[in-house]
């Protein structure tokens, strides 16, 4: 057996699964992500691409096409690539279906993730990219206790801000004495020995912060009404809130479950690109420089008897590269012709340009929602949050149109900072789109200073983006349910002839930026497999 190196022993032993990968990587101590390989054989020998849409999935799949000797095209009918991953910063332009133009005035250095801001330690591809592409991350804080519940209504606890420590170790306690007496007293049958039932009740008094006599007591654990300190003071504790209440105020209704601890990809380590999400699409476009055209808005799309058609519109005149052979023009409109194509628009967009697809594919594609979401960036001149109330990075969660507030993980302890000052979803994101941009400030302004008194004084500038009204998405990622996955989802996973679909809606991992590369990277090895005639399986990672 040959010698293996000191990384070969810790990947083939599993040392490197669960917790440890993202520390190291975060330190560099790896020289690369154990995403599975990609090191395709044979060659593209020149075969043309068109790839529509320059997201995360239509540039990833250029990138690793180019590496093989395909020649790729990408038009994106945007000013800009990265669809939805897009940071937002000073001079950013977007435009909603019936609000017109709406243009950022943030300072300089500052901006707000508008659409994925978060990747999960286990989605080891979109990790992999990062370090291929030489853009650092960071930690992002997704949980933190200090930050807050709000919950509009009736209740004892309603309309006030509650730490979210408070109300997380109250409950617990509670329905942890509730459940230890209840087994005690032998009124539950779990088929436990009494050693067994011991051994339970002890984790209960453990997890809850019960007393000897299995009661709940306010302890340190849901913070001080006066902290500890130097010479006498010992700090003060108050007394818990009582489960009624808690309940009574709707602090225990699904607004404030606890998803942001239990959901997988939610859970701790997550980290973000430094300095912005936009990062990673800006690595991937200097990777394709030349490859790229902007402004070209997509007419139709017709798969030939050999290859395939595109028209699109030049809005701008802003190509980033060359024309390709086989480029027409007529009466405003550019015509493209090439082997393949490579699909990425979203399917609310695709529905309404011009295709000569399969029945099933035209079904599928007119048939699959997507998530009404939208998110507001609020500009403030102090970073009050962290200087006033001791919070840095985590969630505020509420029950109104806000849905959540996120405080930012980056720049602790600097002047000025952005909040998303709401990020909500379905009706909420619907209702709220409609609103006009300034109605949007205004209504995050007022909700949100039912909070942070300090908005009304401190607040600077805002933007707003809904994706549901934004004319290149129309909506935030592709929504299914069981029976759709396995008729309309499974319709686009076969190219249609010469015309392959990719992106965050093929994949189980919709809304991530992890399933635009896992669908590019899939799609990228049937449409090689075709041209070679290998037989090429996309592997499999591990979670």
């Amino acid at each position: 057996m040959k010698n293996l190196s000191r990384r070969e022993f810790l990947t083939r032993s599993g040392i490197l699964a669960g917790g440890a990968y993202p520390a190291m990587l975060a330190m560099g101590l790896l020289p690369s992500a154990p995403a599975h390989p990609f090191s395709m054989e044979g060659d593209g020998n020149g075969k043309q691409v068109l790839i529509l849409g320059a997201g995360l999935a239509g540039m990833a799949a250029a990138y690793e096409l180019g590496k093989i000797g395909y020649r790729c095209t990408i038009l994106e009918a945007r000013e800009r690539v990265g669809g939805r991953c897009w940071s937002v910063r000073k001079g950013s332009v977007n435009t909603e279906t019936g609000q017109g133009e709406h243009q950022a005035n943030f300072d300089e250095g500052q901006y707000f993730n508008a659409g994925p801001s978060r990747i999960p330690h286990h989605h080891a591809l979109t990790l992999h990219y990062c370090k291929e592409l030489n853009v650092p991350i960071q930690v992002y804080n997704n949980v933190n206790e200090s930050a807050y519940y709000f919950s509009e209504g009736k209740g004892a606890l309603s309309n006030k801000k509650i730490r979210m420590r408070e109300v997380h170790n109250d409950v617990r306690g509670w329905l942890c004495e509730l459940l230890a007496k209840g087994i005690d007293a032998g009124k539950i049958d779990a088929a436990m020995s009494r050693e067994e039932t011991q051994k339970v009740i002890e984790y209960l008094r453990a997890e809850g912060g019960l007393d000897i006599d299995k009661l709940y007591k306010a302890s340190a654990r849901r913070g001080y009404m006066e902290a500890p300190g130097a010479g006498e003071r010992s700090g003060r504790i108050a007394d818990p809130y009582k489960l009624s209440e808690i309940i009574s105020s709707g602090l225990m209704d699904p607004d404030f479950y606890n998803v942001a601890e239990y959901t997988y990809e939610l859970q701790m380590s997550l980290f973000q690109a430094v300095g912005g999400m936009d990062r990673i699409t800006a690595a991937f476009e200097k990777k394709l420089e030349g490859l790229i055209r902007l402004n070209a808005e997509v007419v139709s799309i017709h798969n030939l008897e050999q290859g395939v058609e595109v028209v699109y519109k030049d809005k701008g005149g802003k190509d980033k590269g060359e024309k390709s052979k086989g480029g027409k023009s007529k009466g405003g409109e550019q015509r493209l012709t090439a082997d393949f194509c490579i699909c990425t628009i979203p399917l609310p967009v695709l529905s309404n340009i011009e295709h000569n697809f399969s029945s099933d594919a035209s079904r599928a594609i007119d048939s699959i929602t997507y998530m009404q979401t939208g998110k507001i960036g609020l500009q403030f001149k102090r970073r009050f949050w962290e200087e006033d109330e001791h919070i840095y990075g985590g969630i505020t969660h509420t029950n109104n149109q806000l849905t959540q507030v996120f405080y930012p993980s980056y720049d602790y302890l600097s002047g000025k900072g952005i909040l998303i000052g709401y990020y909500n979803f379905n009706e909420k994101a619907r209702v709220t789109g409609e609103l006009s941009y300034q109605q949007r400030e205004q209504l995050a302004l007022e909700k949100g200073s039912l909070i942070h008194p300090q908005y009304h004084q401190e607040f600077e500038t805002s933007f707003s983006v809904s994706w549901n009204n934004t004319k290149y998405n129309l909506g935030g990622w592709a929504l299914y349910s069981a029976e759709e996955r396995q008729t309309l989802y499974k319709a686009l996973l076969q190219p249609d002839k010469q015309v392959y679909f990719a992106g965050e809606h093929l994949t189980y991992l919709n809304a991530w930026m992890a399933g635009a590369l896992e669908s590019a990277r899939s799609v990228v090895a049937s449409l090689h497999a075709r041209v070679t005639g290998q037989t090429i399986s996309y592997p499999v990672s591990a979670g």
